[in-house]
């Protein structure tokens, strides 16, 4: 059986079941960005039309493994403190600086958000529950020992770290480097 995603035709087979549902409890929690898509939001009472980030987080939980979360940021001025807060918890805005958003790089970025529980009605009539992201920490507080380093960002709590330096730690200059010497500026 392939394992790559596709369209499947109106006469296709198909065999794997849907995933089990999984709420995790309210929290703080580590994610990686795992896919982003480019939409458009029609527009409700409160917001006009406008374009749409539609992200999948993968929030990493000791106790329930590595799940999914759905999260779509509304590219309007009302909502530029919540696209700040995205790109600042993943390391790629300082506060208080202007950013470019640079939605291409978003894939693979890590960082760290509180999630809540959200009840809503579903369309069946029923009350349902889901998981929302209330809010990402800075980059920096979550994980401080890697400041200024965006690229190199940490794994998730209770994941052995990898320690090594980011840059060489060496002052001897190295060799056939077009006279590049590490470390100095």
């Amino acid at each position: 059986m392939s394992t790559e995603e596709r369209e499947l035709g109106w006469d296709d087979e198909i065999e794997r079941d849907g995933g089990e549902f999984i709420l995790l409890p309210a929290g703080d929690y580590h994610f990686t960005v795992t896919k982003f898509e480019r939409g458009r939001f029609q527009g409700s009472a409160k917001m006009p039309p406008c374009n749409q980030a539609k992200l999948e987080l993968t929030v990493h939980s000791q106790e329930h493994g590595n799940v999914v979360v759905f999260h779509n940021l509304l590219l309007h001025t009302k909502t530029e403190g919540l696209l700040s807060n995205f790109f600042t918890g993943i390391g790629q805005k300082k506060k208080g600086e202007k950013l470019r958003m640079d939605w291409n790089s978003v894939i693979g970025a890590k960082g760290k958000l509180q999630l809540e529980i959200n009840k809503f009605i579903g369309n069946d009539g029923q009350e349902r529950t889901n998981n929302q992201v209330k809010k990402f920490y800075p980059y920096e507080e979550a994980f401080p020992q890697q400041q200024g380093a965006p690229m190199q960002q940490g794994m998730p709590q209770g994941q052995p770290m990898n320690q090594q330096a980011p840059f060489p730690t060496n002052n001897t200059p190295q060799q056939g480097q077009g006279g590049f010497t590490p470390g100095q500026f």
